[in-house]
């Protein structure tokens, strides 16, 4: 009745032998694959090389506490999202508290009843191959965002280039990890709406005509629509949707002003602006580095960028930070 999803992995932390290899025979007998860590660092090693899909921790482990490996693993971007279940005393109200301030999921308490733990376990499983799902999605797009650049065939590298460039930029201004992990899928995606640009508009070499512009225009809200489905790219759906916007009010879609813009679409923004001009295309030579700043500054004084923004890329520039990325990439003469 609560036999294993294929290829669960389960890892059980506990200090007692007793108590670990009871709980790992009750699991794997349901077909559930387990490893068994004594202490909270061999915990953290046996995740960093194999993560699990649900984690029974103990919450009284000598040195490093439950506590503190939940709270180490919850911090983590690759890891905080593995199930953790931390086992408590029956009544243990305060430790049950500290858990939940540790990012825990869930909690059993001692004795285990071992219906109950093949129950939860079989219900975080399936929490967890769904996220996974969504990341997978979220992965498929981002690899058909690289094929989609190169429709016009004088963009290549422009993906990679944008997540490299955007999270630079994002670690200069001193954001969050969550945060510089939006601007790295944001790199990718900003233009996933292009999918719905006819061939004939992208790659007209003419002046676009008002119709043409409006179709080229759609492609932030369209891109948007595509992620929306996606909880996994909650964050990166107001770049998508937001990076074409300026600070004078003069953008699109929305014709967001100031602080309106998400600071997020305003680096993706910025960044998108210097790859264009620091790259060769077939209507333009590629320009220095030092020019694209230059514009990029006129641009902040006319009201399109923010200054800060800007003079945060003229430092990563200034200290080479891009050049030997772009000489790889072969976007520079």
């Amino acid at each position: 009745m609560t036999s294993a999803p294929t290829g669960a992995r389960v890892l059980v932390v506990d200090d007692e032998p007793a108590v670990a290899n009871m709980l790992a025979r009750v699991i794997a007998k349901n077909g559930y694959e387990v490893e068994i860590a004594e202490d909270g660092p061999r915990a953290l090693v046996s995740i960093a090389n194999r993560p699990p899909d649900v984690i029974l921790l103990d919450v009284m482990l000598p040195g490093l506490t439950g506590f503190d490996v939940c709270l180490r693993l919850k911090r983590e971007l690759r890891t905080r999202l593995i199930p953790i279940v931390l086992i408590t005393g029956a009544s243990d109200r305060e430790n049950r508290i500290r858990g939940l301030e540790c990012g825990a999921d869930d909690f059993l308490a001692k004795p285990v009843d071992q219906q109950e733990l093949l129950v939860r376990l079989r219900s975080l499983v399936r929490v967890k191959r769904y996220t996974d799902d969504l990341d997978s999605a979220a992965s498929i797009l981002m690899s058909l965002a690289v094929l989609i650049e190169r429709r016009d065939g004088c963009t290549e590298g422009h993906c990679y280039r944008m997540a490299n460039y955007a999270t630079a930029l994002g670690r200069r201004m001193g954001l969050s990890e969550e945060d510089v992990q939006a601007l790295h899928r944001g790199g990718f995606l900003h233009d996933i709406g292009m999918l719905a640009v006819p061939d004939a508009v992208l790659n007209k070499t003419e002046a676009l005509e008002p119709e043409e512009f409006e179709t080229i225009k759609a492609h932030t809200t369209i891109g948007e629509s595509l992620c929306a489905p996606l909880r996994s790219l909650r964050a990166v759906r107001p770049i998508i949707r937001s990076h074409h916007e300026r600070l004078d009010g003069s953008g699109y879609p929305d014709g967001l002003s100031g602080d309106e813009i998400p600071l997020l679409a305003q680096i993706i923004s910025v960044v998108d602006v210097f790859d264009a001009i620091t790259s060769r295309r077939p209507y333009q030579r590629a320009q220095s580095m030092e020019q694209a700043i230059d514009i990029l500054r006129r641009q902040a004084i006319q009201g399109w960028r923010h200054p800060d923004l800007v003079e945060a890329l003229a430092a990563i520039v200034e200290s080479g930070g891009f050049e030997t990325f772009r000489r790889q990439e072969g976007a520079i003469e």
